[in-house]
């Protein structure tokens, strides 16, 4: 048994315990219930509650989310074009976001697969400053794909 203000009351009953606890104005709340004797404290439980999920608020705000934003390119992307998804990828990377770059080949276009793959190491390439590679491109189906990790800022 704890008292309200910390200090070891030693081992009693529970129905003794409440009491003391009832008398104070405050609740009786099991800490370690685990333990032989199971531990318990005098405390005001709303405030405790309210401690706590203030707390995990305060560990949430603190953690970063990692979002998958994804880019779509084409084999026969034009100069201009590639530059600017170079620049959304490059963005999202200094955010802390993954990103994944597909390919899609659409009805012929699936004899092309090995200039769909120069584009995608240019893509590397250009990024790399940003971000490294996570998973390489693996043909999927008709899909190209790859993700890329932002590197860690130092």
């Amino acid at each position: 048994m704890i008292g309200s203000n910390g200090e070891v009351m030693g081992i009693m009953s529970s129905a003794k315990a409440l009491e003391l606890a009832y008398d104070q104005g405050m609740d009786l709340v099991m800490m370690a219930s685990q333990a032989n004797p199971p531990v318990c404290k005098i405390m005001d439980y709303g405030k405790f509650r309210f401690e706590r999920d203030k707390r995990e608020k305060e560990a949430k705000k603190k953690q970063q989310t990692v979002e998958l934003k994804e880019i779509q390119l084409s084999y026969r992307i034009d100069v201009h074009d590639f530059e600017t998804k170079v620049r959304h990828a490059q963005r999202f990377l200094s955010e802390g976001n993954k990103v994944r770059v597909v390919m899609r080949f659409r009805g012929r276009e699936m004899s092309h697969i090995p200039m769909g793959r120069e584009v995608l190491e240019r893509f590397e390439a250009a990024c790399a400053a940003f971000g490294a590679i996570d998973k390489k491109p693996v043909l999927d189906g008709r899909i190209i794909s790859m993700v890329i990790s932002p590197v860690k800022a130092k």
